[in-house]
């Protein structure tokens, strides 16, 4: 589905597109070609976004994947073939992490659950058909060990979704044309609700935008040795923000990968901010953790109470994304210039 296609299926052009059934043929459409399956249970085939063709003999029906990849799937409509995990699942008190979204966990078998973490031997056991995976970064599958990828690839073929430098309805796309064609129905009442209240969601955030011109906004994550300046070229959510009219500021000075700039807590107020969006993963440093940084209570934003949390990671899913569109666009709706 081109981008043309998504920003101008508003809610009353699905009505008028016949509901459901023309999502569902719209939705299908974003994968045609990559992805195949037999309804009798014949080959399976999906070409990923290195372009790698998997084929299999059926469908696969043990699939294990990174939990973002995984949580997004299941709210397509993917369960009964999750049987596998890696990433942050679990917090330190056995609850299911935030960013596992609506995930089964306790039935899912866990083989790592922080960076460098991906036990193979359980893996392994698992006899995976498929593992899935988000790409950030260029042929590189997140959390995926680039020391062990070699052994891991070996034991199952790998789809690879890429998750950066392209703007948030189109992840989302690819996660659904990924889903329908391990099964889902993307014709759900569940699927299309989502993608109408997505919709609804992003022009709500471009309306606050327009009424509110001017806001200058920082993305932002938090860690005890640097503050980390996130680029809106580069991270897929931020790109659509910016599209839809978040004034974003751009730092200057980005790492290798272009995702960051690596700012001393010296020169955290290098880029003068009305709001602050703060990674609220639970690896990155919280409001609460950061009363030993002067420079941060310094931080105009800070002092105007106008620091909004951010998932770098969306789940690339409408379900997921909407709440997240909804959210910061109350935020620029409410927010105060500070300078």
């Amino acid at each position: 589905m081109s981008n043309t296609v998504a920003r101008h299926l508003t809610r009353r052009g699905l009505l008028g597109a016949g509901g459901a059934v023309a999502l569902g043929a719209l939705l299908s459409a974003c994968g045609s070609g990559d992805g195949t399956a037999s309804p009798s249970g014949g080959a399976w085939s999906f070409t990923d976004d290195r372009g790698t063709k998997v084929g299999l003999k059926a469908r696969p029906k043990r699939v294990v994947g990174y939990v973002g990849t995984l949580a997004a799937l299941h709210d397509f409509g993917v369960d009964e073939q999750l049987v596998g995990v890696f990433g942050p699942t679990k917090l330190k008190d056995g609850k299911p992490d935030p960013q596992a979204g609506n995930l089964p966990v306790d039935r899912l078998t866990v083989i790592g659950n922080a960076f460098g973490e991906f036990n193979i031997e359980k893996y392994a056991a698992l006899r995976p058909d498929l593992l899935v995976d988000n790409m950030f970064v260029k042929n590189e599958l997140f959390y995926v060990p680039a020391e062990s990828k070699e052994k891991i690839f070996a034991l199952a073929p790998s789809v690879a979704l890429s998750t950066g430098t392209v703007p948030l309805p189109k992840p989302i796309e690819r996660t659904a044309a990924l889903a329908a064609a391990l099964g889902a129905d993307l014709t759900s009442a569940k699927v299309t609700a989502a993608k109408a209240r997505f919709e609804k969601a992003a022009e709500a955030l471009r309306a606050a935008a327009r009424a509110n011109p001017g806001l200058k906004v920082l993305a932002a994550s938090a860690s005890p040795d640097l503050f980390y300046a996130s680029s809106p070229e580069k991270n897929t959510d931020l790109i659509y923000f910016k599209e839809l009219g978040v004034d974003l500021i751009v730092p200057r000075r980005l790492d290798s990968n272009g995702f960051f700039e690596n700012l001393s807590w010296e020169n955290a107020d290098r880029y003068k901010a009305d709001v602050v969006m703060l990674d609220s993963r639970t690896q990155a440093l919280q409001p609460k953790d950061l009363g030993s940084k002067p420079s941060w209570a310094e931080l105009p934003a800070v002092k105007a109470g106008q620091v909004v949390p951010w998932q770098p990671e969306p789940r690339f899913s409408y379900e997921g994304s909407a709440p997240i569109l909804e959210a910061l666009a109350k935020s620029i709706q409410s927010a105060k210039k500070t300078g």
